[in-house]
């Protein structure tokens, strides 16, 4: 009779120790727990104008970019390897306007925006050897009023970069950064990029790009899919109001999203019309063309104090 009071106690107080692990193993999820907000899957045979912009422009984004930015650039369609459906951004190797080149990039501004969340798109880069420089990025949504840098910037993926070039690991090689300011000139611009060489490429398939940011911090990974432990390749405090051109004054308010695919410029290494023959990847073998495949777009919430979130109703 005592051994089996003694066995059920044992077995009362073993239920209650996992129900109270349990209870604080779910508090803690729901704590890191994201709510999908905002989606593009680019399933519809068009691009859903609701939500993007097209951009035609040949100024060249004050980089000396190479391209000419057309409308006819910019598809959806089918990945042939893997048969999803995906935005597809086109560089060609062609004369228009006074450019050598012609390539895609789109927004979401006045559209879609965000203050804090996760943020993250799966995407299939073409291979950027040499002179090809895809971006997944945002600015802020005051960018019309403010201009450049006072908006600030966050760049989530970026390739191409002339470093890798240099060192032939273009596949591996990518960054992540950031820019802010009051103004460009006069020592108040600033800027923090994390250059990383991945342990496997890039160029192959389709991959992860995220930024998770709060009050506190940014913070971007690569492929958190499939590996959820990976440390940020970039992280940045954003939480400092020290003076006028401290982080916190620029990446506290609502943010839009950005895609292209740019030819050539100073990340590159290779600007000016001269130099067009420099750009390798966009030859007789793939007919001078190449793609950057978008599988999706998506945004993220927790419910955080602070956060924003503005789209179509």
């Amino acid at each position: 009779m005592i051994k089996l009071f003694k066995n059920s106690f044992t077995n009362a107080l073993l239920f209650f120790s996992l129900c109270l692990f349990a209870c604080v193993q779910n508090n803690h999820q729901n704590a890191d727990e994201y709510r999908l907000v905002w989606e593009d899957t680019f399933d519809s045979p068009e691009l859903n104008t609701d939500f993007w912009q097209i951009e035609i422009s040949g100024w060249g984004g004050g980089n000396y970019e190479l391209q000419y930015y057309r409308e006819e650039n910019i598809s959806i369609g089918i990945e042939p390897e893997t048969g999803v459906s995906a935005l597809i951004i086109t560089a060609r190797k062609e004369d228009f306007s006074d450019k050598k080149f012609t390539s895609g990039r789109l927004n979401t501004q006045g559209k879609v925006s965000a203050k804090y969340g996760k943020i993250e798109a799966r995407i299939k880069l073409p291979q950027t050897t040499n002179g090809l420089w895809p971006a997944f990025w945002m600015m802020g949504d005051d960018f019309p009023q403010t201009g450049w840098p006072a908006c600030g910037e966050i760049d989530i993926l970026e390739m191409g970069a002339h470093k890798g070039i240099e060192e032939n690991i273009q596949d591996c090689y990518y960054n992540g950064a950031a820019h802010w300011g009051s103004s460009f000139g006069g020592g108040n611009y600033r800027m923090d990029a994390t250059n990383t060489i991945s342990p496997y490429g890039l160029q192959d398939g389709f991959h992860l790009w995220t930024v998770i940011w709060d009050k506190d911090a940014i913070k971007m990974y690569l492929d958190r899919d499939k590996y959820p432990d990976r440390e940020p390749h970039f992280q940045m405090a954003t939480n400092n109001f020290e003076d006028e051109n401290s982080t916190g004054h620029f990446f506290n308010k609502p943010f839009f999203i950005l895609l292209n695919l740019a030819v050539g410029g100073r990340f590159t290494g290779i600007v000016g019309n001269e130099n067009a023959h420099q750009i390798t990847a966009l030859n007789a073998d793939n007919n001078y063309e190449a793609r950057m495949y978008v599988d999706y777009v998506r945004i993220y919430q927790r419910g955080d104090e602070g956060e924003e979130f503005f789209a179509p109703k």
